[in-house]
């Protein structure tokens, strides 16, 4: 099984309230590997690649507004499964009903203001990072505690 990589945006609520090492730390500590990261200013055509899916909705505009508020925070982190362990971690889309122990859960009581974006999917996720960031920005090393994460059969050595 080879590492998957996946996207993790952390919102202008993260940045505006100091949550990013918070939010970071916790893929860090979970065995994520951090293979890129960069703070951006988004902007209106690319928020409109982004949530394309959303474009007919009513509350279309309020979320680009806030995705443009202030500067975020994009990561990609790769591991095993790793879209589906940052999904889990991530929590409900709405902090009011997210698990007490994820991210949103601990940190947001809002739906819109919920702290990240995360990929859905591996297809959406090698989409996603492929948008925000280009491939020199990507970083391959091996990391050191990989045989303490998983099993030797559980990874595929690149």
């Amino acid at each position: 099984m080879s590492l998957e990589k996946t996207l993790v945006i952390l919102k202008p609520s993260a940045v505006q309230r100091g949550l990013i090492g918070e939010v970071t730390s916790r893929f860090e500590r979970k065995g994520l590997r951090l293979a890129g990261m960069k703070m951006m200013q988004l902007t209106d055509e690319l928020l409109n690649e982004h949530y394309a899916h959303l474009a007919g909705k009513p509350f279309f505009q309020r979320v680009k507004e806030s995705m443009m508020a202030c500067p975020v925070v994009v990561c990609c982190y790769e591991g095993v499964d790793a879209v589906q362990i940052v999904r889990s971690m991530t929590g409900a889309t709405n902090g009011r009903v997210a698990i007490p122990g994820t991210i949103r859960g601990d940190y947001c009581v809002s739906s819109q203001e919920n702290i990240i974006h995360t990929s859905d999917s591996p297809k959406t996720a090698a989409e996603e990072v492929n948008r925000f960031f280009k491939p020199e920005e990507l970083f391959e090393y091996k990391q050191c505690t990989l045989q303490h994460l998983y099993y030797e059969d559980e990874y595929k050595l690149v």
